[in-house]
């Protein structure tokens, strides 16, 4: 099993994210990737760096229009070779949040689906966001993804929040889930599920 730690370092100007290593139990290992996304960019791109230096980059994410509602992201080596395809499935989301996971050049179908656990908490979470004020404040509830085969049932993977008010999560990836994405895609997917979501 691979194991991941995503949190949000909150910043004024841009989203930052540290990525550490966890074991079975979820318990923080060392700092494996730093990640800097600009706000209000015109086109989505973030990197993920080996450390908070930001001297070298150890793999990015790019969207590939502008605007795009069914938006795809691709994850990049350091070299600039694909290792992975994310993208948001626009429809599906609307009641529940999900995400779709490609290999690089087979895109006609998605490998792997990450989709909003619970539908009732998806749709109060909906509701809290159009509420006048209310939709200001943090959501109180943690909400959690789980990552199952197109057309399946069985859960490879989960994407848990871990906290109330802050912006941490346990990103799990077992089985075929672990042997087939590469991890790189996995980590750059947590972190575009919170950074993207209400893209």
């Amino acid at each position: 099993m691979k194991a991941f730690i995503i949190e949000q370092k909150i910043t004024p100007l841009a989203n930052q994210y540290r990525v550490f290593a966890a074991d079975e139990a979820g318990s923080k290992g060392e700092l494996i990737g730093f990640a800097h996304q600009k706000r209000f960019a015109f086109r989505e791109h973030f990197d993920i760096y080996t450390d908070e230096t930001r001297q070298n980059v150890l793999f990015s994410v790019q969207a590939r229009k502008v605007i795009d509602l069914g938006a795809r992201y691709d994850v990049l080596d350091a070299n600039g070779t694909v290792v992975g395809v994310l993208g948001k499935a626009f429809k599906a989301s609307l009641l529940r949040s999900t995400w779709n996971l490609f290999m690089p050049g087979r895109e006609d179908e998605p490998v792997f689906i990450a989709r909003e656990r619970s539908a009732a908490l998806a749709i109060f979470r909906r509701i809290w966001g159009i509420l006048p004020y209310i939709g200001d404040l943090p959501f109180f509830l943690r909400y959690h993804f789980d990552f199952t085969r197109p057309g399946g049932e069985e859960v490879t993977g989960t994407y848990e929040k871990t906290t109330l008010l802050r912006d941490h999560y346990l990103l799990r990836a077992e089985g075929e889930l672990e042997s087939q994405m590469d991890w790189r895609a996995l980590v750059a997917l947590g972190i575009a599920m919170d950074a993207l979501q209400s893209r």
